[in-house]
């Protein structure tokens, strides 16, 4: 659909990883209606979405995320700018109006509550992200197209608002396969303290003979508890292999063949009304979801199967039974859900109808 070799789309972040699960994703659904997709963002090419006119930056500074912002709006090519973050849609809005290009805000969380989960966002750089985050919710809303992760996520009232759930992507994920002899846990995604880091510590600890993936970046905030903690239980450390940031194809390869998914968020207000994305995915992949009992999450598990838990001593008691158990494990195995157009079906017609 390109026009002149230009692409239909550029999609632009100058705070995510090209590696991002939700960018692969919208990446996908536009290529799969024939669009030619540029990607400008952070981290190394290789771990951009197949097929995608690539290019990227280091990840610097906080303070330089908004320079970055600019710098990418002016190098995007496209005939619409897609932004993915609060700096960057602010800078892509404005290099749009005066490039006479359609701008579609995706805002995949409610920024201003996040900040509340980010060590970092304290004193003079706390203030300054939660004015941009502001800000960026009035350009949201004044976009040409708003996706929203959720119904709660703002803009509340938007020009023209569609909710694109993180819903699995099959093709990413891949064909599911039998569970492992040995038991095993995965979890995918941000890596920290609220997102139940120490809490699958605990389960492990709590379920001798059962293995961890943990595929993500650790916060930095965290990783000398961790590494702390492992130095003084060598045993733990063995049975915790760290993947790191990997895109989503390869960490689903690392992810199949587990038993279990953990999402053991703490009950943050980024969190409490949220449904992990990670949470479609295992279920896709054949994973049992380990889950803390915030509303949404229990209500899923509810429906497909699962287990909730407080904390990660109970997360390790089911780790137990599961491997104690047969029967058990044949009646929770959760099954994998029919590839169906999704949400993201939808926001790449609606983004390629603003394509002049």
């Amino acid at each position: 659909m390109s026009r002149e070799g230009h692409p239909d789309v550029t999609i632009v972040t100058s705070g995510h990883d090209v590696a991002d699960a939700r960018l692969h994703r919208l990446t996908r659904a536009l290529q799969r209606r024939g669009a030619a997709v540029e990607v400008l963002g952070l981290g190394a090419e290789v771990d951009a979405p197949d097929g995608a006119q690539v290019r990227t930056w280091p990840r610097g500074s906080m303070v330089g995320r908004g320079l970055r912002g600019l710098t990418m709006a002016r190098a995007a090519r496209g005939s619409v700018l897609l932004a993915l973050d609060p700096d960057s849609l602010i800078w892509a809005r404005a290099w749009g109006r005066l490039t006479g290009r359609p701008v579609v805000a995706d805002v995949h969380e409610d920024y201003r509550r996040m900040l509340e989960d980010r060590a970092w966002a304290q004193g003079l750089l706390g203030r300054g992200a939660r004015v941009v985050a502001r800000a960026a919710e009035v350009v949201a809303a004044r976009a040409d197209l708003t996706l929203v992760a959720d119904e709660h996520v703002p803009p509340g009232r938007a020009r023209r608002r569609l909710v694109v759930r993180n819903e699995a992507d099959h093709e990413l994920i891949g064909p599911s396969r039998p569970w492992d002899e040995q038991p095993r846990a995965a979890y995918v995604g941000d890596v920290r303290a609220s997102r139940g880091l120490f809490a699958m510590l605990d389960a492990l600890r709590a379920a001798p003979g059962w293995r961890l993936d943990v595929v993500g970046p650790v916060a930095g905030a965290d990783q000398v508890r961790v590494d702390a903690l492992l130095a003084a239980e060598p045993d733990l450390a063995r049975r915790i292999s760290w993947h790191g940031r990997q895109p989503p194809a390869q960490a689903w390869a690392i992810a199949h063949g587990a038993w279990v998914g953990f999402a053991l968020l703490e009950d943050t207000p980024a969190f409490r009304d949220a449904l992990p994305s990670k949470l479609h995915e295992y279920i896709a992949a054949g994973l049992v979801p380990v889950v803390t009992p915030l509303p949404r999450q229990r209500r899923l598990c509810e429906e497909v199967g699962g287990f909730v838990v407080r904390d990660g001593q109970e997360a390790g008691a089911v780790l137990r039974r599961l491997a104690a158990e047969p029967e058990l494990r044949s009646r929770v195995r959760s099954p994998r859900a029919a590839g169906t157009r999704t949400s993201y079906d939808v926001a790449a017609e609606a983004v390629l109808g603003l394509v002049p």
